[in-house]
C-alpha cells in the first residue's frame, strides 16, 4: 500500500519506467529460438502470442532505455540488431508485410489473423527509429525491412486507397476510407524507393469535420475512440504544419481529444467512472473482454459500446495534446487507485459502477507503448520522432 502520493514529473518518470519495462520484460530474448526479440501482445494472458506492433514499441523502448540508464548501450544495440534479423530471416512476410500475431518463439502466424498494413507500418517506424538511434549495420537492416514493403500492393486501385487487412484464405477487405490512426501509411508509402505509392492515396480518403460543444471543425475518425489520434503522432510530428488544405493534424487531435474529455463529463451521470479526471476513451479492456470505447463525434453507435470502462492509456496517449489534463488525470488515478497501478505502471482498463471499482489483471502491449512514446515526447519533445519535415 502507497504511503506517500505522486504528483508531475516524479509520476510521469514512474509510468515511464513501468511502461519501458513491460518491452524489458515480456520480449523472448532466448538465441536458440526463431522468435528472438519478439514481444507479447499481453500480460499475463496468452504468453506465447506476440504482437508485430508490440515489437514497434519495444525498438522505443530499447531507446528510452538507453537514454535513462535503465539499459546499456551494448545490451539494446544487440537486442535491436537480433531482432531485425528475425525479421529479416526468419519470419513469414508477404510484399514485406508481417502477421498481426504471431508466436513469440517459433515466429510463425498465430490465430489465422491478417497480414496486417498498420501494424506492419508501427514496427516499421520503430525498426526506422532505432536505425536513426544506433546507425550502422542496424540502420541498413532497417531500411532493408522498409524499402521491400510493396505499398502498391495494399492498395485498392479503384479507390486510391489502401485496404484494412488480407489473408490468403480470404484476400483483401476493407479499406482506410477516412481519417484514421494511418497517416503514417501515407508518410511511409510515398517515401519508398522501391514501391512508392503516389501522394495522391492521401488525398483520397475522407475528411469529415465535425462540432462538438463549442469545439469547431473536429475531422473526426469512425470510433471515436483516442489511440486513432495518437498512433502516428507519437512516430511523427505533425506539430506547427498544415496541409496543401489548411489542415494541422496536430492541432486536430488537441480538439479531438478536449472533445473526448468532454463527452466523459457530460455522460458522468450515466456511467460513475467518467469525470473530469477519469476520461480518455480508447480500445482496451474491459469488464467484457477487449473492445473499442469511444467518444463523439464519431460515426459508430457508441452509446452501445461504452460500458463505463475507461483505459488510463487514453489520457496518457494524449499528454502531448492536453498535458495539464493528461497529468491531472494521471494523478488522481494513482492516487485515489492503488489497485490500477503494478508491475509495468498503470494496468489497462478499469470501470466503477454501484460504487465497486473493477480493474483488470491484463497489460496491453500497445497501450504500454503509446503511453511510454508519449510521456518521452513530452518529457523531451522531438527526441523519439523520426521527422520533422514537409
Amino acid at each position: 500500500m502507497r504511503i506517500c502520493k505522486c504528483k508531475g514529473k516524479k509520476l510521469l518518470e514512474k509510468e515511464l519506467k513501468g511502461s519501458f519495462q513491460f518491452f524489458n520484460k515480456e520480449i523472448n530474448l532466448d538465441k536458440q529460438t526463431k522468435g528472438y526479440g519478439l514481444i507479447r501482445d499481453k500480460y499475463p494472458y496468452h504468453k506465447e502470442i506476440a504482437s508485430i506492433a508490440s515489437v514497434g514499441y519495444g525498438f522505443a523502448a530499447l531507446i528510452i532505455g538507453v537514454e535513462h540508464k535503465w539499459l546499456s548501450y551494448e545490451v539494446a544495440f544487440e537486442r535491436a540488431n537480433r531482432t531485425l534479423d528475425t525479421f529479416l530471416y526468419d519470419m513469414e512476410n508477404i510484399h514485406g508485410f508481417y502477421y498481426h500475431f504471431v508466436n513469440i518463439r517459433t515466429a510463425k502466424r498465430e490465430w489465422n489473423c491478417e497480414l496486417s498494413i498498420i501494424d506492419t507500418a508501427i514496427f516499421i517506424c520503430g525498426a526506422l527509429t532505432a536505425g536513426e538511434y544506433f546507425g550502422g549495420e542496424i540502420k541498413q537492416k532497417a531500411e532493408i525491412l522498409y524499402h521491400r514493403i510493396d505499398w502498391q500492393w495494399y492498395r485498392n486501385e479503384e479507390t486510391n486507397q489502401f485496404y484494412m487487412g488480407y489473408t490468403k484464405e480470404k484476400g483483401f477487405w476493407g479499406s482506410w476510407d477516412m481519417y484514421g490512426e494511418q497517416l503514417m501509411l501515407y508518410v511511409l508509402g510515398v517515401a519508398s524507393k522501391e514501391h512508392p505509392v503516389e501522394p495522391s492515396i492521401y488525398d483520397d480518403f475522407k475528411k469529415i469535420k465535425q462540432d462538438y460543444k463549442g469545439i469547431k471543425d473536429i475531422i473526426f475518425t469512425y470510433c471515436g475512440t483516442l489511440f486513432t489520434y495518437q498512433f502516428s503522432h507519437a512516430w511523427i510530428n505533425f506539430r506547427n504544419l498544415q496541409d496543401k488544405n489548411g489542415i494541422d493534424w496536430f492541432e486536430n487531435s488537441v480538439k479531438a481529444t478536449k472533445a473526448a474529455r468532454q463527452y466523459c463529463i457530460d455522460n458522468e451521470e450515466k456511467h460513475k467512472t467518467y469525470g473530469e479526471n477519469s476520461w480518455g476513451l480508447t480500445a482496451c479492456v474491459g469488464p467484457n473482454g477487449y473492445k473499442s470505447y469511444g467518444a463523439k463525434p464519431c460515426l459508430m453507435e457508441i452509446e452501445e459500446e461504452n460500458d463505463g470502462t475507461v483505459a488510463p492509456c487514453g489520457a496518457i496517449g494524449s499528454i502531448v495534446f492536453t498535458p495539464k489534463e493528461s497529468i491531472e488525470l494521471m494523478e488522481h488515478l494513482y492516487n485515489s487507485y492503488p489497485k490500477l497501478w503494478s508491475k509495468y505502471g498503470f494496468l489497462d482498463g478499469y470501470h466503477l459502477e454501484n460504487d465497486k471499482l473493477w480493474v483488470t489483471k491484463e497489460y496491453i502491449g500497445i497501450d504500454k507503448g503509446i503511453s511510454l512514446i508519449m510521456i518521452e515526447n513530452y518529457l523531451n519533445r522531438n527526441h523519439m520522432e523520426i521527422c520533422h519535415e514537409k
